[in-house]
């Protein structure tokens, strides 16, 4: 079992990991060996609350199909163990970052100097355009 956070634990054997070969540069080693790590996980198979499942659908984005399956690539390292070991770990930060609630925002008002500065900055400003353009000469 994994440990996600204190209330939610996901075992191991619900996480489907295949290796297929890695894009871009690499030689030899890219093209004859599969180290990079697909790493396919099911939501059904772990109870979540509803507001905890939408903020993880946010945050996976196109990492989550609409079958509500994570698919995570990982193929920054050169072997197979890390690669796997490094998907592991962001599927699980994924989870714990969508299950912290987000702090409300609380409506604030601007300050009287706050408005005043404000707007006496933008009279200066319309002082300093006005006095552009060509001299006036009054014969």
């Amino acid at each position: 079992m994994l440990r996600v956070t204190r209330d939610i634990a996901i075992d191991e054997n619900d996480i489907h990991v295949t290796f297929v070969r890695a894009s871009g540069p690499g030689g030899q080693n890219v093209n004859k060996l599969s180290t990079a790590a697909q790493l396919r996980f099911d939501l059904r198979h772990v109870a979540l609350a509803p507001d905890v499942s939408e903020r993880l659908a946010t945050l996976a984005g196109q990492r989550m199909t609409k079958d509500g399956v994570i698919v995570i690539h990982a193929q920054r390292f050169r072997t197979q163990e890390r690669n796997r070991a490094d998907a592991i770990d962001r599927l699980l930060e994924l989870l714990r970052e969508a299950t912290v609630r987000p702090k409300p925002r609380r409506a604030t008002r601007p300050t009287l100097g706050s408005k005043t500065r404000r707007l006496e900055g933008k009279k200066r400003r319309g002082e300093i355009k006005a006095r552009r353009g060509s001299a006036r000469y009054d014969d």
